[in-house]
């Protein structure tokens, strides 16, 4: 069963998933795990690209060399927009901090008040993806071994998905509609 509330249609999953991430166990695994980059609006790496001497201090010397030789961003072998990789693997814009933890360096900048660009809107949703369509969005949870501590801290605090999401879902969607997410979320605990 799913769930409809404007253009997106979400899985039930997201009402009913835990999750709270982790992150001093999972060490940031979800900038380095994957076969492209991190999905980006046209959008996005415009601001990237404008904003890129706000964040570039943070990245070590290997990383600066890729952006030099792949550009910003790039498009993958299945013709999206991605955020460009070092070694294949870790995405060109993370960096380690002084606790092994990968971090995203946009990230940093912003919280510095350097850029008023937090990290693109897929990193900030994961582990939900939403694949757009012509007439709606998918809305689904992407449940990954990695992110497994995620799993398990939020159903210690007992923290739907949804709700641990709350930021970025807004800025996708807009507070109303998610306040229509709150209220689908109360109608199916009471239908259970």
């Amino acid at each position: 069963m799913v769930v409809e509330i404007g253009r997106a249609i979400l899985s039930r999953e997201i009402f009913e998933k835990h999750f709270l991430c982790d992150i001093l166990k999972c060490k940031g695994a979800c900038c380095i795990e994957g076969d492209s980059g991190a999905p980006l609006t046209d959008e996005e790496a415009i601001l990237i690209e404008q904003e890129y001497n706000t964040f570039a201090d943070l990245l070590p010397e290997k990383h600066k060399a890729e952006v030099v030789k792949q550009g910003y961003s790039l498009i993958d072998e299945d013709g999206d927009l991605v955020t460009p990789l070092v070694d294949n693997r870790q995405c060109v814009y993370s960096y380690y901090n002084d606790k092994g933890i990968l971090k995203c360096a946009i990230e940093k900048a912003h919280f510095d008040g350097k850029t008023k660009f937090r990290k693109p809107i897929s990193c900030h949703l994961f582990p939900i993806r939403i694949t757009e369509y012509k007439r709606f969005d998918a809305v689904n949870y992407q449940e990954l071994d990695i992110c497994k501590p995620g799993r398990v801290c939020g159903a210690s605090e007992k923290l739907p998905l949804y709700k641990f999401l709350k930021e970025p879902l807004i800025k996708k969607y807009g507070q109303e509609w998610y306040s229509e997410v709150e209220l689908a979320a109360e109608h199916l605990l009471s239908s259970k």
